[in-house]
């Protein structure tokens, strides 16, 4: 449980809260982290932060009894936690490579602070994700210790005791391992190369991200000369690639000014926080199994496209995708969460569509397909 906890917020997309030892509730909660990003569930106390004392032996033979509802059963450990009313118990439920239900059938899924009931194709959907593999947890055969880069494991240290505001103390070692950026055995996994790898494209030449300004608002060319004005190739870890995407991106806008009274306020063609928004789910959430295509950021005189390989993951839809969360690379994006790319999990894209709709602009348009996912805005002020 290495993440500090705010109980201030209540209960979220991976936090619950169960007054009582009530067996029912346990299953459906445990069933409903392991299926969706995992998640600490507090038995013994209210959402309001109330303490109802509770021995560990009822705690147990609860857990127990809760295990034996659960279809495989489902993985978790638990401690005597102190919080800011009192001792309760926290039970800690790791994302499942398994698809789990209830004995009476029900598949449930955490969408935000409620477990909700899968329907027949959502099953189908997210059965179908998790059948797929952990690729990256995976390890490549030519990738050693060596290949990762002491600067940014440094980096990314320092950026993880930030959120945590206290040091660690562990081995560095042992904090890749708990990020899941190396094995037991201490070889570099997929996520650990991406992260924080010397040159990831060695062993995964698709991770890679590609940005083209074309002018005019088709990808279009005129006789021997090319239909782009600048072309960009860029390669590394993935916090690389995202910070030098944002600065091309950023070179390439247009950039306006407001007057109000005697205040002059710079503008840009985009708001930023849409386009880091769009910029690092892309990275965070392709399908890094796909082979011969790479993330694209597209830039015509009238729209913004990024474009990421692989489809939406799990029971995600284009309908639903502002309500639900569900990662394809949960420890990438836990990994960039700890690096402060990502703000707030689960709540990027709500504040993307926010923003485009305070600048003036239509709201981002989605297109899902079955191995694509393309993000478009749009620079068009609504009046």
């Amino acid at each position: 449980m290495g993440l500090p906890i705010n109980f201030e917020k209540g209960p979220s997309q991976t936090l619950a809260f169960i007054p009582s030892a009530d067996v029912p509730s346990i299953a459906e909660t445990m069933v409903a982290f392991a299926n969706a990003e995992g998640g600490n569930i507090f038995i013994g106390m209210g959402a309001d932060g109330t303490v109802h004392d509770l021995s560990g032996e009822d705690v147990d033979t609860s857990l127990t009894r809760a295990q034996s509802l659960c279809r495989p059963p489902v993985r978790t450990e638990w401690q005597r936690v102190e919080t800011p009313r009192g001792y309760a118990i926290c039970i800690n439920v790791a994302r499942s490579p398994d698809l789990h239900s209830l004995a009476d059938g029900r598949y449930l899924i955490r969408a935000g602070v409620e477990n909700r009931p899968l329907a027949g194709g959502e099953i189908r959907q997210l059965a179908a994700t998790k059948g797929s593999g952990d690729f990256e947890a995976e390890l490549l055969p030519a990738a050693h210790r060596t290949d990762l880069n002491k600067n940014l494991i440094d980096e990314f240290i320092s950026r993880r005791e930030e959120k945590l505001r206290r040091r660690l103390t562990q081995p560095v070692d042992d904090v890749l391992r708990d990020a899941g950026m190396l094995d037991e055995h201490g070889d570099p996994t997929v996520a650990g190369l991406l992260l924080v790898g010397n040159n990831p494209q060695a062993f995964l030449p698709q991770t890679g991200l590609v940005f083209v300004r074309f002018p005019g608002t088709q990808p279009t060319s005129s006789g021997e000369k090319a239909g782009y004005g600048r072309r960009e190739e860029i390669t590394g870890p993935l916090p690389r690639l995202i910070e030098e995407a944002w600065q091309i991106i950023f070179q390439e806008m247009r950039v306006g000014a407001v007057v109000t009274g005697l205040k002059r306020q710079e503008t840009t063609e985009y708001p930023p926080f849409a386009v880091r928004e769009a910029l690092i789910n892309a990275v965070a959430h392709r399908d890094y199994r796909l082979s011969g295509r790479r993330i694209e950021v597209r830039m015509f005189d009238d729209r913004l496209e990024v474009y990421s390989p692989g489809g939406l993951a799990g029971y995600i839809t284009v309908d639903n995708i502002v309500e639900e969360h569900f990662s394809r690379n949960p420890r990438l994006v836990q990994g960039l969460f700890q690096w402060g790319y990502i703000e707030e999990l689960g709540l990027g894209v709500d504040k993307m569509i926010d923003d485009m709709l305070a600048a003036g602009h239509p709201p981002p348009k989605f297109k899902a397909a079955p191995y694509s996912f393309t993000v478009t805005l749009s620079n068009h002020k609504q009046r």
